[in-house]
């Protein structure tokens, strides 16, 4: 386990117009986009707030070329199982945001410059799932919510998947955190795969397209790919898509990653469009229709530690319902157990998923150490 990556504790900012409770501790405030259908789960989980929090900004995407950092970009090695090694950069809230070392500010920062200890249960889950035969990212569109660091998001790219695109709700965070970490690590990758005199394959699948988008999960919806939409701005040609087609094997933990070495599409050539190469997979494991291919949405939708606010719930999952490609869409989500203080958690978020009916829920592990908030992972898929 990462050293870097804490117990999950909120560190409040308090701004002087935060409500406290009783007890003096912040009380999260209401966002004004929340479904107005969820006041009943409000009132069956035990939630009350009566605040508003300020707009949030309109979404956009954010270049790699917009990327302007204070410091040089130093980096702390994330050890997962099996020695397997991401690297995290090292951004603190003073440099970017002018505040002190805190976890959240309601409405200006959603902690995104932390890594979670969640996000390496993930990793290791999603590894081990490859292993399994129960995941492969070769050929797929990826989103990450919430992304951070974005390592989730790093490891598809590293194991072959068509398209992935990292979301967070600060600009701030995508240009000095996110997108030097995933340069860092795939360039790291690219050094790790010559030193070893590794060959990849040429007939393999193309480079990712990697693109940043950031925004509120209430409307970033307009930037990302949806179900439903048709997704031709910028196709990969017949061959590539061949190629994408063809494969419909269960990728290997530890095999060749099968990618052009140094040859990454991080979207910097398309500021007025967002390029995107379709898969014509749409399984976690398996092929799915060719008809697939020619609609938006994601294959795979991953988020590690973003169901800690019950308010925002029901924008999230409206979101997920948007961009998960069915009928074969998958979504991990690697969260607490419970949030004490902030009402959120994976019990919460999978009780609305269940009320909805739309998605079914299995619990892939969890991690119960009895010194801390017992932490989950869960794969929602659609029901047949």
């Amino acid at each position: 386990m990462d050293e870097g990556a804490p117990v999950f504790r909120f560190n409040f900012a308090a701004p002087a117009a935060a409500s406290l409770s009783a007890g003096g501790a912040p009380k999260e405030k209401q966002c004004s986009r929340v479904s107005p259908n969820f006041d009943k789960h409000n009132s069956l989980l035990g939630y009350d707030d009566d605040g508003v929090l300020p707009p949030a900004p309109p979404p956009r995407e954010v270049f790699p070329n917009e990327v302007e950092l204070f410091k040089p970009f130093t980096t702390d090695p994330v050890v997962c199982q099996g020695g397997f090694t991401l690297v995290k950069g090292r951004v603190s809230t003073s440099d970017i945001f002018g505040v002190a070392k805190t976890d959240l500010v309601p409405g200006k920062y959603e902690g995104g410059l932390k890594l979670w200890e969640c996000t390496v249960d993930l990793i290791n889950t999603l590894r081990r799932e490859i292993k399994d035969g129960q995941l492969s990212f070769r050929g797929k569109r990826v989103l990450e919510l919430g992304c951070g660091h974005g390592l989730p998001g790093i490891l598809a790219c590293l194991k072959g998947a068509s398209t992935v695109h990292f979301q967070d709700f600060n600009a701030e965070v995508l240009r000095h955190l996110t997108i030097p970490n995933v340069e860092a690590n795939l360039q790291q990758d690219q050094a790790r795969n010559k030193l070893s005199g590794g060959v990849l394959s040429k007939s393999g699948h193309p480079a990712p397209d990697v693109h940043y988008y950031a925004g509120d999960w209430g409307d970033v919806y307009e930037l990302l790919s949806t179900v439903g939409a048709v997704d031709n701005s910028d196709c990969s040609s017949e061959e590539d898509s061949a190629q994408v087609a063809s494969t419909g094997s269960v990728e290997q933990e530890n095999g060749p990653d099968n990618r052009n070495a140094g040859h990454y599409n991080f979207g910097a050539s398309a500021l007025t469009s967002r390029s995107r190469r379709l898969s014509r997979s749409s399984r976690a494991c398996e092929q799915g229709s060719d008809d697939a291919a020619l609609e938006g949405g994601y294959d795979i939708i991953m988020m590690s530690e973003t169901v800690y606010s019950l308010v925002s719930l029901p924008k999230l999952y409206d979101l997920i319902k948007k961009c998960l490609k069915p009928p074969y869409g998958v979504l991990y989500v690697a969260a607490k157990k419970h949030y004490f203080g902030v009402g959120g958690g994976t019990r919460q978020f999978k009780y609305l998923v269940e009320e909805d009916g739309v998605l079914g829920a299995h619990l892939v592990t969890d991690f119960a150490d009895g010194s801390s908030n017992v932490r989950e992972i869960w794969k929602f898929f659609y029901r047949s």
